[in-house]
C-alpha cells in the first residue's frame, strides 16, 4: 500500500505489545512510543479493514503523563517501550489490560480486580540481561555520515532491534540493571575489540563471540556466561582478564555454540571459575540459580508475587498441593511447609533436578518433582500414586495451558486453583474452561516489569460444586 499521514490524532488508549492506540473514521490506529493524551501526526504503512499500524512522526500536543525517557536508546531498543509514560499511568493500563482480557474474553464472572501491586524499583530491576555480539550492528544517521569518510566499525553487543533478526542495537548503558552490568558488558566488548575477537555474523555464521549472559542476585554476587563458536586462547585470555577486573563474579562460565540458533539449554556449560551457581534468598530459604535456570528477573517482585499465591492458596497441614510448570520449584518450596506434601510437574529435565537441589539446600522433605509433558504426565494413575491434590497452583508460560491439562484439573476438583499468569489474554481463555466448576473470589495484578506492557496477574479459584 501507499504510505500516507494522518495529522492531529488524539490517542486514547494503551493496547497490545504495548502500542498506544488513536480511532479516527471507525479506524482504531496503533503507534508505538505514543502516549494515551498525545495528539500525533502519523504515517500509516500498513491498513486493514478496520485497524492500521502507524509511525509516529510528531507530537504536536504532550498527554499530562508523557515523561522524559531516562535511557538514550528509546525508541529503537525495544525492551521500555513506555518509558516515556508516567509509572502511576503504567499501573493504571496494566491494570485495565486484565480488566479488559476478563471482560472481553472470558465468559465468567469476576470481582473488581485489586489494585495493582507496583514494584518499588522502576530502574535497575532486573537480575539478568542477555546481550548478543554482531559485526553487523545498527546504524543510525551519525554513523551513516561517518561512512562517507571511510569504513566504520560494525561490531556491537546489544540487544537485538524488533523484527530485525539480523541487526543488533550496540549499548552503551542499559537501565534495567544495577552496576558492574554495564561495566561488565562495556569490559568485554572493549577487551574483544582491543584483541580483534571476532564478532558473530548471524548472517553468513561467522566468528566466535555470540552472546553473553550476566545475573546476579541480592547480593551482590554475579554470574556471566559467555557463548562462543569455539574456544580460543584469545576468549581464555578474555576470562582470565574478568576474573581479575570484576573480583564479584562469583560465577564465570562459557558455552561453545556451533548451532545455527542461540539455545545453549542443550549444550555443556563449562565452569571457568567459582560456582557453578549463585543464589538467592527468599525468607529462610535459598535457591540455586544456575546458568539456564528460570528464575523471576525481578527478585524483589517475585517476593510479593509468591507471597501472594501461598495466601490465595491459603494451605494447611493436611494439603496436598500440586504446583504445575514448577519451573526450579521456586513455588513448590516456597509454601512446602505449610503443606502436608506438594508436587512439581515440568516439561524442563534440568529444572527439575535445580528444583531437587533447592528442596535438598533448604532441607525440605516433603517435596516430589516429576519432568515430563504436564498433559502426559497428569493422568489418574499419577493422582493416584502421589495424592490427590486439595490445592492446585499453576504458572504456565504465555501460551497458557494445554486443554488436556485444564480436562484434567476438571476431574481432579481441587478446593482452590492459584492460576498466575503472564498473559491475561490466555489466562482469560482458560479460566472460561474451568469456570463450570470454579468461581474467581480474587484477581490480583502484579508489576513485574517496569516501563513495559507486561504485567503478572494471580487469580484465585473456588470450587462451587464437586
Amino acid at each position: 500500500m501507499k504510505y500516507y499521514t494522518i495529522e492531529n490524532l488524539e490517542i486514547i488508549d494503551a493496547g497490545a505489545e504495548g502500542k498506544a492506540v488513536g480511532k479516527i473514521d471507525g479506524l482504531t490506529v496503533f503507534v508505538p512510543f505514543a502516549v494515551p493524551g498525545d495528539v500525533v501526526d502519523v504515517e500509516i504503512f500498513k491498513k486493514k479493514k478496520n485497524f492500521a499500524e502507524g509511525r509516529l512522526l510528531a507530537v504536536k500536543e504532550k498527554s499530562a503523563d508523557r515523561i522524559e525517557p531516562v535511557c538514550e536508546h528509546f525508541g529503537l531498543c525495544g525492551g521500555c517501550k513506555w518509558q516515556n509514560m508516567s509509572y502511576s499511568k503504567q499501573l493504571y493500563y496494566k491494570q485495565k489490560q486484565v480488566d479488559d482480557n476478563f471482560k472481553h474474553l472470558g465468559k465468567f464472572d469476576f470481582p473488581p480486580v485489586m489494585p495493582i501491586i507496583p514494584s518499588d524499583n522502576q530502574l535497575y530491576y532486573r537480575n539478568k540481561l542477555e546481550y548478543t555480539f554482531t559485526d553487523l550492528r545498527w546504524l543510525d544517521e551519525v554513523d551513516y555520515e561517518k561512512q562517507k569518510e571511510g569504513p566504520i566499525d560494525t561490531r556491537g553487543l546489544g540487544f537485538h532491534i524488533p523484527l530485525k533478526f539480523d541487526k543488533v542495537l550496540d549499548i552503551n548503558k542499559c537501565h534495567l540493571q544495577a552496576e558492574p552490568g554495564n561495566s561488565i558488558r562495556l569490559a568485554i566488548k572493549e577487551f574483544a575489540i582491543q584483541n580483534d575477537i571476532p564478532f558473530y555474523n548471524i548472517r553468513n555464521h561467522e566468528g566466535i563471540l555470540r552472546n553473553v549472559i550476566i545475573r546476579s542476585n541480592s547480593s551482590n554476587e554475579w554470574m556471566v556466561i559467555l557463548v562462543v563458536s569455539k574456544r580460543t586462547k584469545e576468549v581464555m585470555r578474555m576470562m582470565e582478564f574478568l576474573t581479575i577486573k570484576f573480583p564479584m563474579i562469583s560465577s564465570l562460565q562459557y558455552v561453545i555454540n556451533q548451532k545455527l540458533n542461540d539455545t545453549i539449554t542443550d549444550l555443556d556449560i563449562i565452569l571457568f571459575k567459582g560456582t557453578p551457581y549463585i543464589c538467592e534468598n527468599m525468607e529462610d530459604l535459598t535457591f540455586k540459580v544456575g546458568p539456564v535456570s528460570f528464575f523471576q528477573t525481578n527478585s524483589q517482585q517475585a517476593y510479593k508475587l509468591y507471597s501472594i499465591a501461598r495466601e490465595f492458596a491459603a494451605i494447611s497441614q493436611n494439603d496436598i498441593v500440586y504446583d504445575l510448570y514448577t519451573g526450579t520449584g521456586t513455588i513448590a518450596n516456597f509454601i512446602a511447609r505449610k503443606a502436608q506434601k506438594v508436587v512439581g510437574i515440568e516439561y524442563v529435565d534440568a529444572a527439575i533436578e535445580d528444583a531437587r537441589d533447592n528442596s535438598s539446600v533448604n532441607g525440605i522433605q516433603n517435596t516430589l518433582f516429576y519432568a515430563g509433558d504436564i498433559a502426559k504426565v497428569l493422568t489418574s494413575e499419577f493422582v493416584n500414586e502421589n495424592g490427590t491434590p486439595t490445592i492446585i497452583i499453576t504458572d504456565p508460560p504465555r501460551a497458557g495451558m494445554h486443554p488436556k491439562v485444564i480436562e484434567r484439573m476438571l476431574e481432579i476438583k481441587p478446593n482452590r486453583i492459584v492460576y498466575i499468569s503472564c498473559n491475561p489474554a490466555t489466562q482469560a481463555r482458560d479460566i472460561t474452561l474451568l469456570s463450570e466448576l470454579y468461581k474467581i473470589s480474587k484477581v490480583q495484578p502484579v508489576d513485574m516489569f517496569p516501563h513495559t506492557q507486561h504485567v503478572e496477574n494471580i487469580v484465585l479459584l473456588e470450587i462451587i460444586k464437586k
